[in-house]
């Protein structure tokens, strides 16, 4: 009985070793949306990169989502329904459904989950995410040599660290070519609202702005832009096709390379739990073709683009001064602890975070 009972314990044990060594093809794999793929935006970006990995990966793997999932008890409820159909990676895409992600994990220890744009991790649950606020600082940049009124307008989704680096990074951009330009910020609390996002742009405009930009995820921002004669930026995709006279350029998302690192890891046993967090010089994000600008605009544009993305130019270099007057730097450059501790508006920056 006790060289039984020794036995089933070393079974297990052994089994539970083994989880992320040995997995049988096809690779079963799981995709959290927050919203309908369709052609545009956040959750386009992240379809674009399973039909990648499908394509690399062949009959290696079996891939199935899950759209239109709110943050919060139903990303759960999916999340957890995703593993018991026998997924073996799941990767769960938008900031909410981290505390679902780190849950249902728990529920599932020889399940491996990769959570985007998230802090927590587990011993099976990696975090990954794309240097977004490079493509910012950017576009800061393209609106300060653009705008003529000096008045920018930025469509915000939710005040987490995310967010606000990225205005901050914009800020900073913007106030690099230009020392008159401001920055007013509308939230929506929402990332995924046509109509809030078009209202928040037709406030901008009445209020002078004539470039606006935006952490949110549909066209209505840039249709409203062209409706109005403004310009402004697509967001995680390409949105030239819905307004090619608006948009100046666009950051877009590509998730491919994280989620092929990750399936290449479960395939050959060396899965982990780790960070990664790559922008512009891995092309995790790269810019569309610049259009709607005179030829030295794109020029300087692109220069500061090959310099961010050649590692010569840190998008948070000091000095970092808050609207207030504060001094986060001086000189030295932010590194990834204070990016993710920001709460606070640099200057050209109107107002203060909301709480």
């Amino acid at each position: 009985m006790k060289n039984l009972i020794k036995y089933l314990v070393i079974s297990v044990s052994v089994l539970l070793l083994s989880t992320f060594t040995a997995l049988s093809a096809p690779l079963k794999v799981g995709f959290v949306y927050l919203t309908t793929p369709g052609d545009h935006g956040w959750t386009y970006a992240h379809e674009r990169a399973r039909v990648a990995i499908e394509e690399q990966f062949g009959n290696q793997i079996e891939t199935t989502y899950v759209e239109n999932v709110p943050e919060g008890p139903d990303a759960t409820r999916v999340i957890r329904e995703l593993a018991q159909q026998g997924n073996d990676l799941i990767f769960t895409t938008s900031f909410g459904y981290m505390d679902p992600t780190i849950k249902v994990a728990k529920e599932f220890p020889n399940k491996m989950f990769v959570h985007t744009t998230g802090y927590k991790r587990s011993d099976n649950v990696a975090t990954s995410n794309i240097r977004f606020h490079e493509g910012r600082y950017v576009q800061g940049v393209a609106a300060g040599l653009m705008t003529k009124s000096n008045k920018i307008g930025y469509i915000a989704s939710f005040p987490i660290p995310e967010v606000i680096m990225g205005i901050n990074a914009f800020a900073q951009g913007l106030k690099s070519v230009n020392k008159d330009a401001t920055i007013s910020v509308i939230w929506a609390m929402t990332w995924y609202d046509p109509g809030k996002e078009a209202d928040a742009a037709k406030v901008h405009i009445a209020e002078g702005a004539d470039v606006l930009a935006q952490h949110t995820d549909t066209p209505a921002m840039l249709q409203t832009a062209q409706e109005k004669g403004a310009y402004g930026f697509g967001q995680g995709s390409d949105m030239e096709s819905f307004a090619p006279s608006a948009q100046l350029f666009a950051s877009v998302n590509d998730w491919s390379i994280s989620y092929k690192e990750h399936i290449q890891a479960a395939l050959d046993g060396s899965w982990a739990s780790n960070d990664t967090w790559c922008g512009m010089a891995q092309n995790c994000l790269t810019l569309s073709e610049f259009k709607n600008m005179p030829a030295d605009v794109v020029s300087k544009v692109e220069a500061v683009a090959n310099d961010i993305a050649s590692g010569g130019l840190n998008v948070f270099k000091g000095p970092i001064i808050t609207n207030e007057g504060a001094i986060i730097s001086g000189g030295a450059t932010l590194n990834d602890g204070d990016l993710w501790g920001m709460n606070y508006y640099v200057q050209g920056v109107i107002g203060k975070v909301p709480n």
